[in-house]
């Protein structure tokens, strides 16, 4: 008897497929518009939810990329997510240091840290270290309000 993947496993290969095609060139922006993933100041709204980080979502054939970047520009990480899997990108200075439900990372020495990005699919904790990493972390959103979700806390 042949067995056949499951749903999450096809959804976690078209990801790292998709996100093999993107890494190193252009997405194309929820709006449109060709930006570049994976760049220091994308030509991409700046849709942090804290004044301390930028963070630039770019969507593509339903997988939407968010990418994690701090004040002076230095890209730290991006994930890939899409029918409630996630894939860690590797892009960023902290691309090693990035957790998703689907790939968990050691606790961080500062558990402290803004969640920079949160919409009705995704939210991405950023948390600074205390030797100048960053530790993120991607989960499934709770947030079911567009208002709410994408509203800047300072």
């Amino acid at each position: 008897m042949r067995h056949l993947p499951s749903r999450g496993f096809k959804a976690l290969v078209a990801l790292a497929l998709l996100a093999g095609s993107v890494v190193g060139t252009q997405a194309v922006a929820a709006d449109g518009s060709t930006n570049g993933l994976g760049q220091s100041w994308p030509n991409a709204q700046d849709v942090s939810s804290s004044a301390r980080w930028h963070v630039y979502v770019f969507t593509r054939n339903g997988v939407r990329y968010v990418q994690v970047n701090d004040l002076h520009g230095n890209v730290r990480g991006a994930i890939a997510t899409a029918g409630g899997s996630f894939m860690v990108l590797p892009i960023g200075v902290d691309a090693n240091r990035v957790a998703t439900p689907d790939d968990p990372q050691p606790a961080p020495a500062s558990t402290d840290g803004d969640i920079v990005y949160k919409d009705d699919a995704v939210q991405v904790l950023a948390a600074p270290q205390a030797d100048g990493t960053v530790m993120m972390r991607a989960a499934l959103s709770t947030c079911k309000d567009p208002v709410e979700c994408s509203s800047r806390v300072d």
